[in-house]
C-alpha cells in the first residue's frame, strides 16, 4: 500500500518513512504544505492513506485536509503535531481527520493506528481481478486460475500498480517512481526486466500477454488478454 507523508522536519519524516518502508508500505514525502498539496490531489486515487503534519510551510495541514476532503471523503488521513489541547484534536477530527497522533510518538503507536485505518471494512471489496488473475492485497496473494502464483515483493508491486490502473496508461516514469520509489531521471530499463518476470508467471501459453506494451511510453493491462 502507497502513503503520502507530509512533514517538514527531516529528521522525523525520515524516520516515518524508514520505519513504514521497512513494514512493507511504499511512503512518497512532501516537505512543505504546497508540495504536499499537489501530490495528493494530483495523485489522490493512488494513496491508501495520508500522514500530515499540522505546521507546515507554505499550506498547514488543516487546509490541505480540507482539500482533500472535498475531493475524497473517504481516504484515511492522520495529523501528526505537537498540538494537544482537547480543542485542537476535536478541531483536527472536524476538518475531516480520522485519527490524531501527538509528538512526540512512539513509532508502534503509529504504525498500530495506520493498520487500525486500512483495515479492510466489512463488505469492502479489496480485490483486483484481469481475466484469471487475482490479487487479494490485504492477503498478499495473487492466485491465476484458483492457483496461487510465488510472487517477490517488488513483482507484486509492480502487479499492483498495474491492476490498481486498469484501463489506464501506466507511464514508465510513474512506474518508476511509484514502485521503486525513485523521484529523478533513472534508467527504465529495470521495469522490462520485472515486466518479463510477471508476464513468465501469468501468461498463458500461446495467447496474447495480459500487460500490453506501449513502445515509448509504458505498459496497460490488457484486459482483452
Amino acid at each position: 500500500m502507497r502513503l503520502l507523508l507530509v512533514e517538514d522536519e527531516t529528521s522525523i519524516a525520515n524516520f516515518i518513512k524508514e520505519g513504514l518502508e521497512e513494514e512493507g508500505f511504499a511512503v512518497d514525502v512532501a516537505y512543505n504544505g504546497k508540495e504536499g498539496v499537489a501530490m495528493a490531489l494530483g495523485y489522490l486515487e493512488e494513496y491508501d492513506l495520508l500522514l500530515l503534519d499540522w505546521m507546515l510551510p507554505g499550506l498547514n495541514g488543516i487546509e490541505i485536509c480540507r482539500q482533500v476532503r472535498r475531493e475524497d471523503a473517504k481516504i484515511p488521513i492522520i495529523f501528526l503535531t505537537a498540538k494537544d489541547t482537547v480543542d485542537d484534536v476535536v478541531f483536527g477530527l472536524e476538518t475531516g481527520a480520522n485519527d490524531y497522533i501527538r509528538k512526540p510518538f512512539a513509532f508502534d503507536e503509529l504504525l498500530a493506528r495506520i493498520r487500525t485505518l486500512l483495515r479492510p471494512k466489512e463488505g469492502a471489496n479489496h480485490l483486483f481481478f484481469s481475466g484469471d488473475i487475482q490479487m487479494d492485497v490485504d492477503a498478499y496473494q495473487v492466485t491465476k486460475g484458483g492457483q496461487k502464483v510465488e510472487l517477490t515483493q517488488k513483482e507484486f508491486a509492480l502487479l499492483e500498480y498495474l491492476l490498481r490502473n486498469k484501463g489506464k496508461v501506466c507511464r514508465r516514469t510513474r512506474i518508476i517512481e511509484k514502485v521503486w520509489d525513485i523521484h529523478f531521471n533513472h534508467d527504465t530499463s529495470v521495469i522490462d526486466v520485472y515486466i518479463n518476470f510477471l508476464r513468465k508467471k501469468l501468461d498463458k501459453p500461446g495467447e496474447p500477454s495480459f500487460v500490453e506494451t506501449l513502445r515509448g511510453v509504458g505498459y496497460r493491462i490488457n484486459e482483452e488478454a
